[in-house]
């Protein structure tokens, strides 16, 4: 039996201004037009179970993660999106694994509230540029299952584009690799390396997420200054540390003697950042996060008058192979010659070689740019005076990128070194 290759690829990005690509015709669809998916019936609590599983994919996910004393940012929301849609085509104990680790809740519940949500991300605002889309790129004649491809299309949106990946292997990966740089403001002009796609690749699947926000009360420039910021090693580095007085507002704080809590709002107030600066132990915060945690600690948010804030600039890169790392959460029959994807195709059997994800992310006076890219590669067989409160983060913490109006967790990380 030949082998066959599925490769799942997530883009995320933030991004300044929405690209005005020309659109080819081996592209699925405009990529800065996402099409709409197709949303039966939604409910509130149906979509609060949605974006409740994404965030405890986030940080069962975080978890698991090789710390050690390196940054960390991903994108929670996009590695979802990609493993919905082969989800989609998974059976028996394969389905079953991927949905344990996703925690995804019923199939009538999934599609119409992801697709709901999916198109609430779409809606568009003039304070801020937040979009995603998915798309199926299919070897020309391969024989997916019209039940399969109309499904993801219907709620997910993911329309299909053929590509000759046997003939013509390379012209393939620069297609797919043009429509993600189109998707990124050419942020993730590589996404595809060389040799990722052979003759025997039979299905990409990529999604994107970008976002561009500004902060709703952006920090002075001209008050930016290098500071000394202590990393998880106790080595010192010099960051360039960003300061605000808010003299005319207040922002959600809270202080629970460990650690501070701290929402910084984008403009719109659609996202935030929540940032969870621990006083000393860093290792114990991030060992007792989860997203019950989140939700007590948004509780515990009020708003509070903050005297100064202090906050370093960063910019830094991240890559993961992420095989392990689910397979440790208990995704392991889909990495195997057992892996059931016959949902998808019942022309070869597929199974999941590789997951791999990077991420880029820059913070500074005015706001926040991320970015993000995940393959999956599958082959066959307490209290204080409101007056004298100072968050200072001169030393390491946790950020969250939160999507306010779902509840979903677009972006998480770790800034341990904001000079790296």
């Amino acid at each position: 039996m030949k082998k066959s290759i599925l490769l799942v690829i997530i883009a995320i990005l933030v991004v300044s201004v929405a690209t005005a690509a020309t659109v080819v015709f081996l592209f699925p669809y405009n990529p800065a037009k996402p099409p709409p998916a197709v949303s039966v019936n939604p409910t509130q609590e149906g979509m609060n179970q949605v974006a409740s599983s994404n965030n405890q994919f986030a940080f069962e996910l975080y978890s698991q993660l090789d710390r050690g004393n390196d940054n960390i940012f991903y994108s929670p929301y996009s590695i979802y999106s990609a493993l919905a849609i082969v989800y989609e085509g998974a059976n028996g104990k394969t389905a079953d694994e991927i949905r344990s680790v996703f925690h995804f809740p019923d199939a009538d519940v999934l599609r119409s509230n992801f697709a709901e949500i999916y198109n609430s991300i779409n809606e568009g605002a003039s304070d801020y540029t937040l979009r995603t889309g998915n798309a199926l790129w299919v070897q020309k004649n391969y024989p997916l299952l019209k039940d399969y491809s109309s499904r993801v299309e219907r709620y997910y949106g993911a329309k299909a584009a053929n590509l000759d990946f046997a003939g013509e292997t390379e012209k393939s990966r620069q297609t797919i690799n043009s429509f993600i740089a189109a998707q990124t403001n050419n942020k993730i002009k590589e996404l595809i390396a060389p040799g990722m796609l052979d003759p025997l690749t039979r299905l990409v699947i990529t999604n994107a997420i970008y976002f561009k926000g500004t902060w709703k009360w952006q920090f002075d420039s001209s008050k930016t200054e290098e500071m000394d910021f202590r990393t998880l090693n106790g080595a010192t580095v010099k960051a360039q540390m960003m300061f605000m007085k808010p003299e005319k507002t207040s922002f959600k704080y809270a202080d629970t003697g460990k650690l501070q809590l701290l929402e910084l709002p984008y403009k719109g107030d659609r996202l935030s950042m929540i940032i969870i600066l621990p006083r000393d132990n860093l290792k114990e915060a991030e060992d007792s996060l989860t997203s019950g945690k989140l939700s007590q600690y948004e509780g515990m948010m009020k708003r509070t008058k903050i005297n100064a804030i202090y906050l370093p600039k960063f910019k830094f890169n991240t890559a993961y192979t992420l095989n392990n790392y689910l397979q440790a959460l208990g995704m392991r029959v889909p990495f195997t010659g057992d892996a059931d994807f016959s949902g998808m195709t019942r022309a070869e059997k597929l199974m999941i070689s590789l997951i791999v994800h990077k991420a880029f992310i820059e913070v500074n006076e005015e706001g926040t740019e991320a970015a993000a890219a995940t393959g999956v590669i599958a082959e066959a067989t307490s209290i204080r005076n409101e007056h004298t409160i100072t968050f200072k983060a001169d030393h390491p913490f946790i950020f969250i990128i939160k999507d306010n109006k779902t509840g979903s967790i677009l972006f998480i990380g770790r800034v341990a070194n904001p000079s790296s």
